[in-house]
């Protein structure tokens, strides 16, 4: 997962929701269907894909989907 198109494809095979990379900047309140199962489904599996922990509360802390995929790659 290097890339915003890797993010994106984790996205739709891990957490099963139907996103394009255009929905990475929305508020996931603005995101149908999103809940906090998805985000710790999309935590998992962020980090088995980097090998690399992710810090909590900067998850809890990341305002969308682009935020939290720089949570990831800087972890």
């Amino acid at each position: 997962m290097n890339s915003h198109d890797g993010f994106v494809a984790l996205l739709r095979e891990e957490v099963g929701l139907p996103l394009e990379a255009a929905d990475l900047g929305r508020p996931f309140d603005q995101l149908e269907g999103w809940d906090s199962v998805h985000l710790l489904t999309l935590l998992t599996a962020l980090e088995r894909a980097t090998g690399h922990r992710i810090s909590l509360p900067d998850a809890l802390e990341a305002p969308s989907l682009e935020h939290l995929y720089a949570v990831a790659v800087r972890a």
